[in-house]
């Protein structure tokens, strides 16, 4: 890595789709953070709108359709190493789920719905574990 040209971070988004008192999570199957729980998302495609990107994520992720509200929480993720082996700005947004069939995808082991204090009782990732830290229990 040089100064002149150094990585460039990657923009992230994420889900929190809620169902009267619960919480959707997957399990994540794929790195970084395989075996953690987090809200469903990922990685912006080239052109694609942060409530595009929620949209297909939550879909491929969950087999969810939803409806993305006002975003939520915003955070970083950056990996350990020099330098760092990833590092992640994120958008998380408030959803609902408007259709669908929930079934994990290929990058989800597992998903469910929890509610916020089952949440913090899961190996969340630690942004999750921020973001739900920051909501209340509603």
């Amino acid at each position: 890595m040089s100064i002149a040209n150094p990585p460039i971070p990657i923009c992230g988004v994420g889900a929190l789709v809620r169902s009267e008192d619960r919480f959707l999570l997957i399990k994540r199957a794929q790195p970084p953070q395989a075996g953690m729980w987090a809200v469903p998302g990922g990685k912006v495609e080239w052109g694609e709108s942060l409530r595009e990107a929620v949209i297909r994520e939550v879909a491929e992720e969950t087999g969810l359709a939803v409806e993305v509200g006002k975003p939520i929480w915003v955070g970083e993720s950056i990996g350990p190493g020099e330098p760092a082996e990833w590092h992640i700005c994120l958008v998380d947004f408030d959803a609902l789920a408007v259709g669908g069939e929930l079934a994990p995808g290929e990058d989800a082991a597992e998903v469910g719905w929890f509610t916020h204090s089952e949440a913090l009782e899961l190996a969340l990732t630690p942004t999750m574990r921020s973001l739900f830290e920051s909501i209340d229990d509603r």
